[in-house]
């Protein structure tokens, strides 16, 4: 047979261009992070490898603030986290409460119901947050078996108040599914304190790595539940109970092979959140939204969620102004100062920037480079 040479090409070297990502993420990895996903791999059942994957659960229950045994990174960006926690702990049938107040929310509800579930909804505006009672009473009238939820809503900037939904769950017997992909490491999480029985996060954001590795913790209710599953979980890579054989540290027996490279970059990205400290890393992403906050006032500018305390440290929506035109300015900021940011998207979109400040990436230099740049451009 003759070789069809016609996809053939000839290509370079790669060369990528240096992008400051301010965006919702990915965000710039840190340093110390590309340098460990550089160095040499071995195998995924190699002792030193399960030692890296026993420092890898102890320095994500710090970061998590949880003692949950079943705490992991998912192989997969983190959608495949998301996907994990609800293939897992939703059967059909399964009466699920999202609060949706923003695309990912939604994607919740997209996801619930392809598992099964009898998906219910509570509904907020774009830029709000839920309160204590509309939670409360959603969860009486529904009795659902899990109630899902946003932490830190990345299509609006909104930070959701987490304290006391957890005892709410657990006086209505369901499960509570906190998505913190936007907050891990770079706001205040409590899982155990909260009452959170499943959290997913990502790599990306806070924890200043690439994409692929993605913090998943589930509660001992949470394993209950799993185990009193009637039928197989219909996902079998994102099956938890085949993977805890390989993580529980005792069988280690083949499930898939781990991602080696990208948990050297968890990490090491992990070992940066416990040297600087929790208490000191959420200070810092404050103090940084704060300075951008601050310096968008005095530009006679404002933010989406109007509220400070419901503003996501890590990721600001600022209100595009009258007569501008947002994608023209985004696509400014990426060509004449390698600055990314996004814009709105569903319900919001053309009326946002998402800027992200986050993990490596939440430095004043960057909120003051990015303030410049927006004054010259608008002006």
């Amino acid at each position: 047979m003759k070789i069809n040479e016609s996809h053939h090409i000839s290509t370079q070297t790669l060369d990528m261009p240096p992008r400051l990502l301010l965006g919702p993420g990915p965000s710039n990895a840190h340093p110390r992070v590309l340098q460990a996903i550089s160095m040499r791999q071995v195998g995924h059942l190699d002792p030193s490898f399960i030692n890296l994957m026993n420092e890898n659960q102890e320095l994500l229950r710090y970061t998590w603030q949880t003692d949950n045994l079943f705490t992991l990174p998912v192989s997969g960006t983190g959608s495949a986290a998301m996907e994990a926690a609800i293939a897992n702990t939703v059967e059909a049938g399964d009466v699920v409460l999202i609060a949706v107040a923003g695309y990912f929310g939604e994607r919740m509800v997209d996801m619930a119901e392809r598992y099964g579930g009898d998906v219910r909804r509570i509904d907020k505006a774009w830029g709000q947050a839920f309160t204590l009672d509309e939670i409360s009473t959603a969860i009486a009238e529904h009795k659902p078996a899990v109630f899902g939820i946003v932490h830190a809503e990345t299509s609006t900037g909104v930070l959701q108040p987490m304290e006391g939904i957890g005892g709410i769950c657990r006086e209505n017997n369901c499960l509570l599914l906190m998505d913190a992909v936007t907050s891990l490491a770079a706001a205040p999480v409590f899982v155990d304190e909260w009452g959170v029985d499943m959290a997913y996060s990502c790599s990306q954001k806070g924890l200043s790595c690439p994409p692929g590795a993605s913090p998943l913790t589930l509660s001992e209710r949470a394993l209950v539940k799993m185990d009193q599953r009637e039928g197989k979980v219909s996902n079998w890579y994102l099956d938890m109970s085949l993977l805890a054989k390989y993580w529980d540290g005792k069988t280690r027996s083949y499930h898939h092979t781990a991602p080696i490279n990208m948990n050297y970059a968890l990490r090491e990205g992990l070992r940066l959140v416990a040297e600087e400290g929790l208490e000191a890393r959420w200070q810092r992403h404050q103090t940084n939204a704060e300075l951008f906050w601050d310096g968008l006032e005095a530009m006679g500018m404002f933010c989406l969620v109007e509220e400070p305390s419901l503003r996501i440290p890590s990721l600001t929506t600022v209100r595009v102004p009258d007569g501008v035109d947002a994608k023209a300015v985004a696509g400014r900021l990426l060509n004449e100062y390698n600055i990314e940011v996004a814009g709105g998207f569903g319900q919001l979109a053309g009326q946002v920037w998402r800027v992200g400040l986050m993990g490596f990436n939440s430095r004043p230099e960057n909120v003051l480079l990015l303030l410049s740049a927006l004054k010259e451009i608008l002006n």
